[in-house]
């Protein structure tokens, strides 16, 4: 479901024909206006990939075909910004939920992160509406007061939002618990 941002040129041509889309390119953090341009910015991305300045990962559906772009950008040593978009014939699908799941189960396994922040365009309701159906997302309390001031200060207005490492796995935990419960259940009752 996430592959490594080191794509075919096809395969970069499909996602930028799925980032292109009227209903997604709004909400594509680093638009680009045409596919040279989208290819220029590539090699930038992969950079910064290796700088350890962010995090970049193809969303790719059942077939390997590349429908979506999940990244942490703006990395220091303990958080990140995180930036999720979905191609239009994706929305709704469960593309997203999956996603960010293996991206946390990856970032948090793997680096020194311990806070996401999620900003939201305030009009985009879609995706606060699919933020907050996940557990372990928690709109940004008085400790992040300076991070919200930082992200509002450009024409677009944002509603932050937090996964921490620990409230993230305390979730996963749970979840897990809960099948095993589920599964106890159904053992005794047979």
């Amino acid at each position: 479901m996430l592959r490594t941002y080191n794509l075919t040129m096809e395969e970069h041509f499909i996602l930028y024909t799925e980032m292109s889309h009227p209903d997604v390119s709004p909400y594509v953090r680093n638009y680009v206006n045409d596919f040279n341009e989208y290819i220029s910015n590539v090699n930038h991305i992969l950079e910064a990939e290796n700088r350890g300045e962010m995090i970049v990962r193809v969303i790719v559906n059942e077939w390997n075909r590349p429908i979506g772009l999940i990244t942490l950008y703006d990395i220091t040593e303990y958080g990140g910004f995180l930036s999720t978009w979905l191609g239009k014939d994706y929305h709704g699908s469960g593309y997203n939920k999956v996603a960010k799941e293996l991206f946390f189960n990856d970032i948090f396994d793997t680096t020194e992160i311990q806070t996401v922040f999620m900003k939201i365009r305030v009009d985009n309701y879609r995706s606060q509406k699919a933020a907050l159906k996940l557990a372990y997302v928690a709109e940004a309390d008085y400790r992040y007061q300076a991070v919200q001031t930082f992200v509002n200060q450009t024409v677009f207005k944002y509603n932050l939002y937090t996964v921490t490492k620990q409230a993230y796995l305390a979730d996963q935990k749970v979840r897990q618990v809960d099948y095993v419960t589920s599964d106890s259940e159904i053992q005794l009752s047979i």
